[in-house]
Protein backbone atom coordinates (compact mmCIF):
# COMPACT_ATOMS: atom_id res chain seq x y z
CA UNK A 1 0.00 0.00 0.00
CA UNK A 2 1.36 3.40 -0.96
CA UNK A 3 1.21 6.67 0.85
CA UNK A 4 0.54 9.73 -0.93
CA UNK A 5 4.41 10.86 -1.27
CA UNK A 6 5.02 7.45 -3.21
CA UNK A 7 4.41 7.20 -7.12
CA UNK A 8 2.44 4.68 -8.44
CA UNK A 9 4.27 1.52 -10.13
CA UNK A 10 1.76 1.92 -12.69
CA UNK A 11 -0.18 4.45 -15.17
CA UNK A 12 -3.51 2.74 -16.36
CA UNK A 13 -5.16 4.01 -19.40
CA UNK A 14 -8.70 5.22 -20.71
CA UNK A 15 -9.73 5.25 -24.14
CA UNK A 16 -10.82 8.54 -25.08
CA UNK A 17 -14.24 6.34 -26.40
CA UNK A 18 -16.73 6.11 -24.24
CA UNK A 19 -17.00 7.32 -20.60
CA UNK A 20 -15.79 6.71 -16.80
CA UNK A 21 -17.46 6.58 -13.68
CA UNK A 22 -16.33 7.57 -9.65
CA UNK A 23 -17.89 6.63 -6.81
CA UNK A 24 -17.00 6.74 -3.37
CA UNK A 25 -18.21 6.14 0.65
CA UNK A 26 -21.29 4.27 -0.30
CA UNK A 27 -20.98 2.96 3.30
CA UNK A 28 -23.08 -0.67 1.91
CA UNK A 29 -24.50 -2.01 5.52
CA UNK A 30 -27.31 -4.88 5.92
CA UNK A 31 -29.13 -1.81 7.74
CA UNK A 32 -29.71 0.43 4.89
CA UNK A 33 -30.91 -2.15 2.25
CA UNK A 34 -32.60 0.91 0.10
CA UNK A 35 -28.57 2.21 0.08
CA UNK A 36 -27.88 -1.15 -1.36
CA UNK A 37 -30.54 -1.81 -3.70
CA UNK A 38 -30.10 1.87 -5.26
CA UNK A 39 -26.37 0.53 -5.60
CA UNK A 40 -26.98 -3.00 -7.37
CA UNK A 41 -29.93 -0.40 -9.58
CA UNK A 42 -26.68 1.35 -10.16
CA UNK A 43 -24.30 -1.13 -11.17
CA UNK A 44 -27.22 -2.58 -13.40
CA UNK A 45 -28.51 0.29 -15.16
CA UNK A 46 -25.66 3.21 -15.51
CA UNK A 47 -22.67 1.63 -15.12
CA UNK A 48 -23.26 -1.08 -17.88
CA UNK A 49 -22.59 1.91 -19.91
CA UNK A 50 -19.82 2.80 -19.13
CA UNK A 51 -16.35 1.77 -20.07
CA UNK A 52 -14.79 1.81 -16.57
CA UNK A 53 -16.35 2.10 -12.87
CA UNK A 54 -13.86 3.31 -10.15
CA UNK A 55 -14.58 3.04 -6.88
CA UNK A 56 -12.61 5.09 -4.31
CA UNK A 57 -13.04 3.60 -1.08
CA UNK A 58 -15.47 2.66 1.60
CA UNK A 59 -17.35 0.31 -0.71
CA UNK A 60 -18.59 -1.20 2.79
CA UNK A 61 -19.55 0.57 6.21
CA UNK A 62 -16.19 -1.76 7.30
CA UNK A 63 -14.64 -5.05 6.25
CA UNK A 64 -13.82 -7.48 9.01
CA UNK A 65 -11.71 -9.56 6.36
CA UNK A 66 -12.09 -11.41 2.87
CA UNK A 67 -13.01 -14.63 5.04
CA UNK A 68 -16.67 -12.71 5.46
CA UNK A 69 -17.36 -13.03 1.84
CA UNK A 70 -19.95 -15.34 2.24
CA UNK A 71 -22.16 -12.93 4.33
CA UNK A 72 -25.43 -12.68 2.61
CA UNK A 73 -25.73 -9.06 2.63
CA UNK A 74 -22.29 -8.95 0.32
CA UNK A 75 -23.16 -12.00 -1.89
CA UNK A 76 -25.60 -10.01 -4.56
CA UNK A 77 -22.73 -6.82 -4.40
CA UNK A 78 -20.16 -9.39 -5.04
CA UNK A 79 -22.70 -11.51 -7.91
CA UNK A 80 -23.74 -7.88 -9.44
CA UNK A 81 -20.11 -6.82 -9.26
CA UNK A 82 -18.55 -9.71 -11.19
CA UNK A 83 -21.52 -9.99 -14.11
CA UNK A 84 -20.24 -6.05 -15.22
CA UNK A 85 -16.75 -7.49 -15.04
CA UNK A 86 -17.60 -10.41 -17.44
CA UNK A 87 -19.46 -7.94 -19.57
CA UNK A 88 -16.38 -5.77 -20.42
CA UNK A 89 -16.45 -3.49 -17.97
CA UNK A 90 -13.33 -1.71 -16.34
CA UNK A 91 -13.50 -2.22 -12.40
CA UNK A 92 -11.10 -0.68 -10.10
CA UNK A 93 -11.60 0.05 -6.12
CA UNK A 94 -9.41 2.02 -3.94
CA UNK A 95 -8.98 1.27 -0.07
CA UNK A 96 -11.01 3.79 1.97
CA UNK A 97 -11.06 3.98 5.54
CA UNK A 98 -13.97 1.81 6.48
CA UNK A 99 -12.95 -0.94 4.12
CA UNK A 100 -8.77 -1.31 3.66
CA UNK A 101 -8.81 -5.09 4.77
CA UNK A 102 -10.17 -5.63 1.05
CA UNK A 103 -8.11 -8.33 -0.03
CA UNK A 104 -7.30 -10.29 -3.48
CA UNK A 105 -9.78 -12.52 -2.05
CA UNK A 106 -12.95 -10.26 -2.62
CA UNK A 107 -11.25 -8.59 -5.74
CA UNK A 108 -11.11 -11.65 -7.68
CA UNK A 109 -14.67 -12.48 -6.58
CA UNK A 110 -15.77 -9.36 -8.18
CA UNK A 111 -13.78 -8.90 -10.94
CA UNK A 112 -11.89 -5.82 -9.77
CA UNK A 113 -8.51 -4.56 -9.68
CA UNK A 114 -7.36 -3.09 -6.51
CA UNK A 115 -5.54 0.35 -7.16
CA UNK A 116 -3.08 1.63 -4.65
CA UNK A 117 -3.95 5.05 -3.05
CA UNK A 118 -3.21 7.25 -4.73
CA UNK A 119 -2.65 6.39 -8.42
CA UNK A 120 -2.21 8.58 -11.63
CA UNK A 121 -4.10 7.49 -14.61
CA UNK A 122 -4.69 8.80 -18.06
CA UNK A 123 -8.69 9.53 -18.09
CA UNK A 124 -9.38 10.25 -21.83
CA UNK A 125 -6.49 11.98 -22.55
CA UNK A 126 -6.14 13.82 -18.92
CA UNK A 127 -3.76 13.46 -16.46
CA UNK A 128 -5.89 12.47 -13.63
CA UNK A 129 -4.73 11.08 -9.68
CA UNK A 130 -6.94 9.24 -7.72
CA UNK A 131 -7.11 8.95 -4.14
CA UNK A 132 -9.71 8.03 -1.16
CA UNK A 133 -8.99 11.52 0.56
CA UNK A 134 -8.39 10.35 4.46
CA UNK A 135 -4.47 10.82 3.72
CA UNK A 136 -5.12 14.75 2.74
CA UNK A 137 -7.11 15.18 5.86
CA UNK A 138 -3.65 16.20 8.17
CA UNK A 139 -5.23 18.77 10.51
CA UNK A 140 -6.98 15.64 12.08
CA UNK A 141 -3.76 14.24 13.68
CA UNK A 142 -5.40 11.74 15.88
CA UNK A 143 -6.63 10.04 13.19
CA UNK A 144 -3.52 10.30 10.93
CA UNK A 145 -1.83 8.42 13.75
CA UNK A 146 -4.88 5.87 13.71
CA UNK A 147 -4.63 5.32 9.95
CA UNK A 148 -0.91 4.89 10.30
CA UNK A 149 -1.30 2.05 12.83
CA UNK A 150 -3.50 -0.02 11.19
CA UNK A 151 -2.52 0.43 7.88
CA UNK A 152 0.64 -1.20 9.09
CA UNK A 153 0.88 -5.19 7.44
CA UNK A 154 1.61 -6.40 11.22
CA UNK A 155 -1.05 -4.58 12.92
CA UNK A 156 -3.31 -6.42 9.84
CA UNK A 157 -1.77 -10.11 10.29
CA UNK A 158 -2.48 -10.07 13.90
CA UNK A 159 -5.86 -8.59 13.59
CA UNK A 160 -7.08 -11.21 10.99
CA UNK A 161 -5.51 -14.02 12.94
CA UNK A 162 -8.75 -12.98 15.13
CA UNK A 163 -12.15 -14.76 14.96
CA UNK A 164 -14.59 -13.32 12.40
CA UNK A 165 -17.18 -12.25 15.31
CA UNK A 166 -13.91 -11.29 17.76
CA UNK A 167 -12.88 -8.75 14.89
CA UNK A 168 -16.67 -7.22 14.21
CA UNK A 169 -17.03 -6.77 17.61
CA UNK A 170 -13.99 -5.07 17.84
CA UNK A 171 -14.85 -2.51 14.40
CA UNK A 172 -18.22 -1.66 15.87
CA UNK A 173 -15.82 -0.65 19.06
CA UNK A 174 -14.02 1.53 17.37
CA UNK A 175 -16.46 3.00 14.69
CA UNK A 176 -18.54 4.22 17.99
CA UNK A 177 -16.18 5.50 19.50
CA UNK A 178 -14.55 7.18 15.70
CA UNK A 179 -18.64 8.83 15.79
CA UNK A 180 -18.30 10.00 19.28
CA UNK A 181 -14.76 11.79 18.48
CA UNK A 182 -16.21 13.41 15.25
CA UNK A 183 -18.77 15.42 17.12
CA UNK A 184 -16.67 17.15 18.93
CA UNK A 185 -13.70 17.90 15.89
CA UNK A 186 -14.53 21.14 13.86
CA UNK A 187 -15.45 20.49 10.22
CA UNK A 188 -12.38 22.29 9.45
CA UNK A 189 -10.34 19.54 11.03
CA UNK A 190 -12.20 16.95 8.98
CA UNK A 191 -11.49 18.48 5.56
CA UNK A 192 -8.41 18.10 3.55
CA UNK A 193 -5.45 20.29 4.31
CA UNK A 194 -4.54 22.51 1.37
CA UNK A 195 -1.14 22.31 1.74
CA UNK A 196 -1.26 18.87 1.38
CA UNK A 197 -3.45 19.02 -1.03
CA UNK A 198 -0.69 21.18 -3.30
CA UNK A 199 2.15 19.04 -1.71
CA UNK A 200 0.47 15.86 -3.23
CA UNK A 201 -0.39 17.56 -6.87
CA UNK A 202 3.24 18.59 -6.64
CA UNK A 203 4.36 15.33 -6.15
CA UNK A 204 2.97 13.87 -8.89
CA UNK A 205 3.96 16.42 -11.73
CA UNK A 206 0.62 18.87 -11.60
CA UNK A 207 -2.26 16.58 -12.62
CA UNK A 208 -4.79 17.97 -14.30
CA UNK A 209 -7.73 16.52 -12.52
CA UNK A 210 -7.12 15.27 -8.55
CA UNK A 211 -10.59 12.87 -7.71
CA UNK A 212 -11.62 11.76 -4.23
CA UNK A 213 -13.91 11.42 -1.73
CA UNK A 214 -13.79 10.60 2.01
CA UNK A 215 -14.54 14.24 3.16
CA UNK A 216 -18.78 13.83 1.70
CA UNK A 217 -18.38 17.55 0.82
CA UNK A 218 -18.91 16.67 -2.67
CA UNK A 219 -17.72 19.65 -4.83
CA UNK A 220 -15.30 20.96 -7.92
CA UNK A 221 -12.56 23.05 -6.43
CA UNK A 222 -10.45 25.30 -9.18
CA UNK A 223 -6.75 25.22 -8.61
CA UNK A 224 -3.91 27.67 -9.51
CA UNK A 225 -0.63 26.01 -8.57
CA UNK A 226 2.82 26.81 -9.92
CA UNK A 227 1.11 28.28 -12.94
CA UNK A 228 -0.84 25.09 -13.22
CA UNK A 229 -4.72 24.71 -13.65
CA UNK A 230 -5.89 21.83 -11.56
CA UNK A 231 -9.40 20.77 -10.97
CA UNK A 232 -10.56 18.85 -7.87
CA UNK A 233 -13.21 16.82 -7.67
CA UNK A 234 -14.73 15.11 -4.55
CA UNK A 235 -17.02 12.50 -4.64
CA UNK A 236 -20.37 12.54 -2.65
CA UNK A 237 -21.53 10.09 -0.09
CA UNK A 238 -24.48 7.55 -0.23
CA UNK A 239 -25.90 7.76 3.35
CA UNK A 240 -29.18 9.09 1.64
CA UNK A 241 -28.66 8.84 -1.71
CA UNK A 242 -26.69 8.39 -4.85
CA UNK A 243 -24.36 10.21 -6.47
CA UNK A 244 -21.22 9.88 -9.12
CA UNK A 245 -18.95 11.50 -11.62
CA UNK A 246 -18.79 11.03 -15.12
CA UNK A 247 -16.00 12.23 -17.00
CA UNK A 248 -15.56 11.34 -20.96
CA UNK A 249 -13.02 13.45 -23.42
CA UNK A 250 -15.19 16.24 -23.10
CA UNK A 251 -14.64 16.87 -19.05
CA UNK A 252 -16.65 15.29 -16.21
CA UNK A 253 -20.01 16.00 -14.90
CA UNK A 254 -21.57 15.56 -11.47
CA UNK A 255 -24.85 13.44 -11.33
CA UNK A 256 -26.72 13.72 -8.00
CA UNK A 257 -28.97 12.61 -6.72
CA UNK A 258 -28.98 8.88 -8.87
Amino acid sequence: MKNLGDKPDNQLSQSLMGHSLFISDLHLCASRPHITAAFLDFLKNTASKAVALYILGDLFEYWAGDDDIQDPHHQPIITALKRLSDDGIKLYLMHGNRDFLISNVFCDAAGMTLLPDPSLINLHGKTTLLSHGDDLCTDDVEYQKFRLQVRAAKWQEDFLRLPLQVRKDQIETIRKRSEDEKSQKSMQIMDVNQAAVDHVLKTFHYPELLIHGHTHRPNQHHIQLDGHNITRWVLGDWYEQGSYLCCDQFGCQAISPL
